[in-house]
């Protein structure tokens, strides 16, 4: 018996995530009038999705360049501390939890947009104009699909949108 790798180890985790969360998706209510778009459709489609991802990620053989060597580790704590690969995943999450607490009261397009134009800066990203149009291009699609053809309200903000 071989041992697992990270990604079959992270693919199992990630499974064993969306089954929960797709038991949950399995518990929200449908409304009593008919819809095309249910409520619980996109959760389970989410669901769905990682469930398929995370079996593709387990099946995909590791590359050498997969494999960390002593090189890279070196190299990574030569980084600044919040370049460094772990202070990248708490910032994130940070970035993330930041988004959650502002959805409200600046809403969906000025909240969303604020979250991808400042982790791609924070990423590399150098070229602001194409980013920002990028960003609002994307979260102004996402808003008006999700407001006006699934009826899914989203928080306007201070926009008067």
């Amino acid at each position: 018996m071989s041992r697992l790798n990270v990604n079959q180890i992270l693919a199992l985790i990630l499974a064993v995530f969306s089954v929960i969360f797709l038991i949950g998706a399995y518990q929200i209510p449908a409304f009593a009038l008919p819809r095309p778009v249910d409520s619980d459709m996109f959760p389970k489609v989410l669901g769905y999705s990682l469930l398929i991802l995370s079996g593709m990620l387990f099946l995909e053989k590791p590359q050498e360049r997969d494999i960390p060597d002593a090189d890279a580790q070196a190299e990574s704590a030569r980084l600044p501390l919040l370049l460094r690969p772990w202070s990248r995943v708490i910032i994130t999450a940070i970035a993330i939890a930041a988004y959650a607490l502002l959805l409200e009261p600046l809403g969906f397009v000025l909240a969303s947009t604020l979250l991808s134009v400042g982790l791609t800066i924070y990423y590399g990203y150098r070229r602001h104009a194409i980013n920002l149009a990028v960003s609002l291009g994307v979260v102004l699609a996402l808003y008006l699909t999700m407001t006006k053809f699934m009826n899914v309200h989203l928080p306007p903000g201070v926009l008067p949108i």
